[in-house]
C-alpha cells in the first residue's frame, strides 16, 4: 500500500519540482520530472544530473580491536582487497552467501580509523544484520540514520559542486569529509552514471538547502528513476534483484573483474571467503553462464525476462532491458549459456510471441568517463 512506503526526506522538494512519485525500494521516489526520461538521461551525459539516492543505506563499521583486524575480517566475508585499501579510497564490495551467490553490491570507504559502507536499499536490513553477526568480534556496526544522500553525475558535475566545496582534486575512487555552508559533507567521486561524478552524504537538516544549491546552478537538472536506470544500462553496471541476487556468483553477474588476483588461486591471499571453491571455479573453466551485452535489431526493447535462443535451444534470459537514449536504439543485458557469449554472436530473443534478430556485444554500451 502507498501509505505504507517511507518517504525520503526531500519528498516535499521533489513534489515541488513536478516529480512523479512511484513505489521503489519501500520508498516513495521520483521516477521522472516534468523535462522527461530521455532529457534528464541526455542532460546527465552532457552537463550534470542530481539524484536524491537517499534510500541507499549509509553504514558504519568501528574497528573493536583495529582497522587491519577489521580488514582481515571483512575479507573473509567478500573477494576483495579490503587489507590493501588506503585511507582516503573507496572500493565495490560483494557481500556472499556460504554457496558464493551474492547477498549485495555495494561500495566500502576507508576512512582512516574506520570504515564506510554504502548498500542498496532492498537490501539494508539484510546487510546490516549480515555484518553485526559476523563482525560481532570485530566491529561495531553503525546505520547512519540522520544523512541525506545525493549524487550530482556529469562532465559538469565538478564544475557545479566545486562552486561549494573544493572537489576538484579528487580522483575517480577518492573520499573526503569537508566542511561546508550546508555542515560537514562525506564525499566521493563515484557514482552509477559511467560519468565523471560524486555521491554527496550530507545532514539531513541541510539537505534541502544543498539540493536547491546545486539545482540553482543552470548546469543542473534534477533525475529520477527512469533515467538513473538508463544511464547504469548504457554503462554496463549490474543491478541488484536484477542481474544479481542471492542465486547468482560474481563471475555468472560479470562481475569477475571485481575480485583481484590476489583472492584468486595462487594469490597472496586466496579464498578465505564464502563460497570460494564454486565462485574461484567459475574462474577455471567451470563457469556455465555469463552476463553479456545484446544489441537487438529495429527499434523494440528486449525487456526482463525476455527468453533468448540460439536456434530452438533456450540460452538464457535478458535480465535489464530498454532503450539507450546515448545510443540511440534498444540494448539489453542477459545472462546466457558461456558457448553463445562470444562478441558478435547472432541469436534470437522471444518479445510478445515473435523471434527477434539480437547481436551480442561487449559492454559497456556507452563509454565511461571516470577521472582517474
Amino acid at each position: 500500500m502507498a501509505d505504507e512506503l517511507l518517504r525520503l526526506g526531500l519528498h516535499d522538494l521533489h513534489v515541488s519540482l513536478g516529480g512523479k512519485m512511484v513505489p521503489f525500494a519501500g520508498y516513495e521516489m521520483p521516477v521522472q520530472y516534468p523535462a522527461g526520461v530521455m532529457k534528464e538521461h541526455l542532460h546527465t551525459r552532457a552537463a550534470a544530473g542530481l539524484f536524491d539516492v537517499s534510500h541507499m543505506g549509509q553504514v558504519i563499521l568501528r574497528p573493536k580491536p583495529g582497522m587491519e583486524a577489521l580488514a582481515l575480517a571483512l575479507e573473509a566475508l567478500m573477494p576483495v582487497d579490503v587489507l590493501g585499501l588506503a585511507p582516503g579510497r573507496q572500493r565495490y564490495g560483494l557481500l556472499l552467501t556460504p554457496a558464493g551467490g551474492i547477498i549485495d553490491d555495494l561500495m566500502f570507504a576507508n576512512r582512516g580509523d574506520h570504515f564506510l559502507f554504502v548498500v542498496n536499499a532492498s537490501r539494508k536490513a539484510v546487510d546490516i544484520a549480515h555484518l553485526t553477526e559476523k563482525l560481532a568480534g570485530a566491529a561495531e556496526v553503525v546505520p547512519v540514520t540522520d544523512r541525506a544522500l545525493l549524487a550530482l553525475q556529469g562532465p559538469q558535475a565538478e564544475a557545479a559542486l566545486a562552486a561549494h566545496v573544493p572537489v576538484a582534486a579528487m580522483r575517480f575512487m577518492d573520499v573526503a569529509v569537508l566542511p561546508s555552508a550546508f555542515g560537514e559533507l562525506w564525499i566521493s567521486r563515484s557514482g552509477y552514471t559511467g560519468e565523471d561524478g560524486f555521491e554527496i552524504s550530507v545532514p539531513a537538516a541541510r539537505a534541502e538547502a544543498l539540493a536547491r544549491a546545486l539545482l540553482a546552478d543552470e548546469r543542473v537538472l534534477p533525475v529520477g528513476l527512469g533515467a538513473r536506470d538508463s544511464l547504469r544500462l548504457e554503462a554496463g553496471l549490474c543491478l541488484y534483484g536484477h542481474d544479481m541476487d542471492e542465486t547468482v556468483a560474481p563471475v555468472e553477474a560479470g562481475l569477475g573483474w571485481a575480485i583481484p588476483k590476489l583472492r584468486r588461486s595462487g594469490g597472496a591471499r586466496a579464498a578465505g571467503f564464502p563460497g570460494w571453491e564454486s565462485v574461484l571455479g567459475d574462474f577455471e573453466g567451470h563457469l556455465h553462464e555469463t552476463i553479456v551485452g545484446l544489441r537487438p535489431e529495429g527499434r523494440a526493447p528486449m525487456r526482463e525476462e525476455t527468453h533468448i535462443y540460439d536456434g530452438d535451444r533456450f540460452v538464457g534470459k535478458v535480465t535489464s532491458g530498454g532503450f539507450g537514449p546515448s545510443v540511440g536504439a534498444p540494448i539489453a543485458m542477459a545472462r546466457l549459456k558461456v558457448d553463445v557469449t562470444a562478441p558478435g554472436t547472432q541469436l534470437t530473443g522471444e518479445v510478445r510471441g515473435k523471434r527477434l534478430p539480437v547481436t551480442v556485444c561487449k559492454l559497456p554500451f556507452h563509454p565511461t568517463s571516470y577521472k582517474r
